[in-house]
């Protein structure tokens, strides 16, 4: 079994004025500001700010608020909705919770520099920078911390017929070639997220899942967003309200390959699963007695 604090990884990253410590493994709340996500719990502006609060109460280190929907075949919004999708909560997230580090999952750098200025702190970018050429130079313009996502194709396409020769090697080789730019541009402080569900089958997650531990190498904090996702509710013969149990079960297993956050809906559950996964000692010292 992993424990981070054995693994040579950041053990804390600068975030646009916070720091995040991950000695130890944190949840990032997903915050879904959108009617067309694969699993909206909350629809309204008080409704979400709500939801917040508890998220943060029940354990959040992150919140990481979305403005378009990324699942499979999702529609594109436009710039300009977006950004009415995503600033109101940024500005009132930062007003009622300002020790929140608040995550933007976005892939442009307009958004994302709109959302820095107002004081979010992290980038969450599903096209690890392949979708806006200028979105490292406002990363970088900020000093946020940026999660470096794989995606293979466009939410539009990416899972017609995701075809790979190895793909844990494969991934590993992207994330190599892309972290030594993305530090070229000025960002130190990156995270890497292999992207379960973005181009990828249930096989191919479940290797990439079984594997993780092998992107511990590069020597960048792990994100795992595997929540609900179909991963889960396909195999299960279920739907994503009935993901929770299988959702967790697949949490503890990505602490034990080394994930340093968990991308959840059920913050709560995932709370629960890091520290019961706290627990384990450090070490475990084989005795042979003969």
């Amino acid at each position: 079994m992993f424990k981070n604090n054995q693994i040579p990884v950041h053990s804390s990253i600068a975030c646009n004025g916070k720091l995040l410590l991950l000695n130890k493994p944190v949840v990032m709340g997903i915050l879904n500001c959108t009617t067309d996500s694969f699993f909206s719990q909350k629809t309204t502006f008080d409704s979400r700010l709500s939801r917040t609060k508890v998220m943060i109460e029940e354990g959040a280190s992150i919140i990481d608020i979305g403005g378009m929907s990324s699942k499979p075949g999702a529609h594109e919004y436009s710039e300009k909705e977006e950004l009415n999708n995503v600033l109101p909560y940024v500005e009132a997230i930062k007003h009622e919770f300002p020790n929140c580090i608040l995550s933007i999952d976005t892939y442009r750098s307009t958004v994302a520099k709109a959302c820095l200025a107002l004081g979010a702190n992290i980038i969450n970018d599903i096209s690890g920078g392949e979708a806006d050429n200028n979105m490292y130079e406002v990363v970088a313009q900020y000093d946020a911390a940026y999660i470096c996502m794989h995606m293979k194709g466009t939410p539009q396409n990416m899972q017609l017929n995701p075809l790979y020769e190895n793909v844990t090697l494969e991934i590993l080789d992207y994330f190599n070639a892309k972290t030594k730019k993305i530090k070229e541009a000025g960002i130190q402080n990156i995270i890497l997220d292999v992207g379960f569900g973005f181009g990828k089958t249930i096989l191919h997650n479940y290797t990439l899942l079984q594997q993780m531990h092998a992107f511990r190498i590069l020597g960048f904090p792990l994100l795992a967003g595997i929540s609900r996702k179909s991963m889960i509710y396909k195999a299960l013969h279920a739907t994503p309200e009935n993901a929770l149990n299988g959702t967790t079960f697949l949490h503890a297993f990505a602490l034990q390959q080394g994930a340093c956050i968990l991308r959840v809906h059920d913050v709560k559950e995932a709370h629960e699963c890091i520290t019961l996964f706290n627990q384990f000692p450090e070490e475990y010292p084989l005795q042979i007695h003969q």
